[in-house]
């Protein structure tokens, strides 16, 4: 795999420095991060507050196994990982500001779509539309902050938004909760509408078009087609991809089997949200704290420390599965040291991946939110598919993926992990 980009491509207009903040005028750099941290919300909304509505969601559209019920997860994120192969692409010839509000358009529609399915199957396909709806959002964000920030201060506006956007993860199930207990099912995806439409409005007032002219390129089929050789032949944006794919998988299947687990298996009902609230706020932590740190440490550092401290917990969570002495308590502890570490991974693999495509960017974060989702959906189904009652294939899993990860970023640093770097 190349280290570089070819020349052809690398004559393209310059990335911008580490800090063009004039790029997002006239919004100012709070506005900027809080803005990218609702956009990401979208989607994070759009999994997390169907956590607690999905018994009612199966009974209602008389769905039986709660395995199948899984479905509703899986059926998003696969529209959503699909979606991003072009996205990219477009807003790196239209811009980014026509395809961010082209897109909110359909999220709106499909979540009404959604509340009118008159069957399990209907819901599928109207929740696979929101998924291919909510891949607009998702790259232009990502491909914005690159428009407008590079290298470390890239990282920590990343980190910044993602804290701010970790507090979705955290209060979605309790508000999904809140809904099925007062209100039908379907208010969930009214919701999903109305803060679409809000978002719909704030992009249309205050976000300017982040891409200048001169950096916008073609995309015919051969423009394609080497912009794509070059996301998947570059040994760090490519490495780094899969092995975000891998920690995302592993994120997923949590979700995916969350409700089971917690819920059922160990007696919580309607307590679930108040637990989950406490792993995914060790999420948001953890951005935070990466935010501060990344410009001190370095992405390599940290992402690579906290993958090796991923591994660990996840074979002690496997341990005391197998040997049957996993109570409620050291399970939502340790689960949530998993999730801090998960957290303070995410933020640095994207902009380890995204650093060597800046005259690329929009297809690059397409290809990257691709393969990273469309991993997870398998990842996600496989492990949700294999729940048996027990915690055990889900830490299996999740002791499976570490170790690949940490393989995958030693093969794709040349066994140089936990250096400064960038």
């Amino acid at each position: 795999m190349n280290d570089t980009a070819p020349a052809g491509l690398s004559a393209a207009a310059p990335a911008p420095a580490e800090d063009d903040s004039r790029r997002h005028a006239p919004m100012t750099f709070r506005e900027f991060v809080a803005m990218i941290a609702a956009l990401m919300a979208l989607n994070a909304l759009a999994i997390d507050i169907m956590l607690p509505a999905l018994q009612d969601i199966g009974a209602a559209l008389g769905v039986a196994d709660e395995n199948d019920r899984q479905a509703i997860l899986p059926a998003y994120l696969i529209g959503f990982g699909a979606g991003q192969l072009l996205i990219g692409s477009v807003s790196d010839r239209f811009g980014r500001r026509p395809v961010l509000l082209v897109g909110l358009v359909f999220y709106v529609a499909a979540a009404i779509l959604c509340a009118f399915a008159p069957s399990f199957t209907a819901l599928l396909i109207g929740r696979f539309v929101q998924g291919l709806a909510s891949a607009a959002p998702r790259v232009v964000t990502t491909s914005i902050v690159r428009d407008c920030y590079g290298g470390r201060r890239m990282a920590s506006v990343l980190s910044l938004a993602m804290t701010i956007f970790m507090v979705v993860p955290v209060i979605a199930p309790s508000i999904g909760q809140g809904i099925v207990l007062f209100a039908p099912w379907q208010g969930i995806f009214w919701l999903l509408a109305l803060y679409g439409l809000g978002m719909l409005a704030w992009t249309w007032a205050r976000l300017p078009e982040t891409l200048e002219p001169e950096r916008r390129r073609a995309i015919g089929p051969r423009a394609l087609a080497v912009a794509f050789r070059e996301v998947f032949t570059t040994r760090q944006t490519f490495g780094y991809a899969v092995a975000a794919g891998a920690m995302f998988g592993a994120l997923f299947s949590f979700l995916v089997t969350g409700e089971q687990i917690f819920a059922q298996l160990y007696g919580l009902g309607p307590l679930f949200p108040v637990a989950f609230a406490g792993m995914a706020g060790a999420m948001a932590v953890s951005s935070l704290i990466n935010s501060r740190l990344v410009g001190r440490l370095g992405t390599r550092r940290l992402s690579h420390t906290a993958m090796t401290g991923f591994v660990l917990v996840a074979a002690a969570l496997l341990a005391l599965a197998l040997l049957d002495v996993l109570t409620i308590v050291p399970l939502v502890a340790l689960m949530s040291c998993a999730l801090f570490l998960v957290g303070m991974i995410f933020a640095n693999l994207n902009a380890l991946a995204m650093e060597p495509m800046g005259h690329i960017a929009g297809t690059a974060s397409s290809v990257f939110g691709s393969v990273t989702t469309l991993m997870a959906a398998t990842i996600g189904a496989v492990l949700g598919q294999a729940f048996d009652g027990t915690v055990v294939p889900l830490f299996t899993g999740w002791t499976i993926l570490g170790v690949a990860a940490l393989g995958v970023i030693a093969i794709t640093e040349r066994g140089r992990l936990y250096g400064r770097g960038a």
